[in-house]
């Protein structure tokens, strides 16, 4: 298990945990990242991402990248 942003771009993985605050955590999940979701980093500049979760494109800075966890 790793942080997002250790994922290779181009790589599909499963979340396997959310951290960090309630509410930082209900807003991820809220965005789709919830246990065994699939997730696709498709860039990276500087830790900040863009990803591919549930058929949605979403950009996420590295503080809150680094609060999912990945498989």
């Amino acid at each position: 298990m790793m942080p997002l942003p250790l994922a290779a771009v181009g790589e599909e993985m499963m979340v396997q945990r959310i951290g960090g605050a309630p509410n930082v955590r209900t807003h991820l999940e809220n965005l789709g990242f919830v246990a065994g979701a699939s997730v696709i980093v498709l860039s990276e500049i500087e830790g900040n991402l863009i990803v591919n979760v549930k058929e949605a494109r979403i950009a996420l800075n590295k503080e809150m990248a680094m609060k999912i966890f990945v498989q």
